[in-house]
This record gives C-alpha cells, sequence and structure tokens, in this order.
C-alpha cells in the first residue's frame, strides 16, 4: 500500500487562525537566522508568530551579546573542512568574519534589526523563566521588545494549536 502525502496549497487562501511558534535553543550566528527568516515570513503571510528564546538562545536576546553572535565551524560538516583545521586559533573570528560578510552581501538585516522588523510586524518574542534563571538575567538584561519572561505553562498557553519549529 502507498502512503499518500498531503500536497501543500500554495494558492491565496486565508492565513487568518493560523499560528507559528519558533522555540530558538542556539545563539550562534548560523543558528541566529533561520528562526528569525521564518518568523519574518510567516508574518508576511498574516501568520500569528511566536518566537520564544530559551538556554543558549538567549544569546539572540541579551543586550551584551546580540550583536556579536559568532560562528563557530568546529566540528560543522557543512565547513568541508577537517576539525583540526577548524579547531586552529583565530578559526572561528575568521569563520565568523567570512559568515557576517555573506549575510551582508544577501543585504539581510542584523540579528537587533531582524528582531524590531519582526516586532514591527506584530511578531511576539518570549524568554524562558527557566533560563533566564540560569542564567542569572532579568528582564532589564534582554532586548527591550522581548514581551516578558514566561513559564513553561505560559508558553504551553501562548503555543496551544501552533505549528511549533524547534531550531
Amino acid at each position: 500500500m502507498t502512503a499518500v502525502l498531503p500536497v501543500p496549497s500554495f494558492d491565496d487562501t486565508d492565513q487568518e487562525g493560523r499560528k507559528l511558534v519558533i522555540i530558538c535553543s542556539k545563539g550562534s550566528l548560523d543558528m541566529a537566522y533561520p528562526g528569525l527568516v521564518l518568523a519574518n515570513a510567516a508574518l508576511g503571510e498574516g501568520i500569528e508568530t511566536h518566537l520564544f528564546f530559551t538556554f543558549w538562545g538567549f544569546d539572540m536576546i541579551n543586550n551584551k551579546t546580540m550583536d556579536h553572535l559568532a560562528f563557530n565551524p568546529v566540528g560543522n560538516p557543512a565547513t568541508h573542512m577537517p576539525t583540526a583545521v577548524m579547531g586552529l586559533p583565530g578559526m572561528q573570528a575568521f569563520a565568523t568574519h567570512m559568515m557576517r560578510k555573506q549575510i551582508e552581501g544577501l543585504d539581510l538585516p542584523t540579528v537587533p534589526e531582524f528582531m524590531e522588523l519582526i516586532t514591527d510586524a506584530g511578531g511576539h518574542l518570549w524568554a524562558c523563566r527557566m533560563s533566564a534563571d540560569m542564567m542569572h538575567l532579568t528582564e532589564d538584561d534582554l532586548y527591550d521588545r522581548v514581551e516578558g519572561i514566561i513559564s513553561a505553562s505560559d508558553f504551553m498557553e501562548i503555543s496551544e494549536g501552533a505549528q511549533t519549529l524547534f531550531i
């Protein structure tokens, strides 16, 4: 018996009532952009969008780190370079510089600029209570457009009925 796979419809259907939640758990430069790009795309389609930052994803919303996200090529198979080479002193700074250059070449906004675009378009930014407590961070430490530090239970309420992506 052959399985029948659902085929997406790309017509101009009404997006009202759709909700997307993106859990941002990593704060490296290469892991920040997937969630931001997807959130921006969803908002452009009229989809209610929430980003929930937890664990290392806090680097994306921490005022001290959000402008300084790095790309660590060590152990990343997509670099197509031996780990021994990627682990040499200065390689992370070089790889980060090259990735920033590529991002600029695509005319993509910086992480803080992307956050501003997302919130201006109606997107919501939330911080995880447990992660904030573990890292000894308060709302004063976070990007000013984060709506609040919420518990897992609060997140369950917000995400009810949503399509959820974990990045």
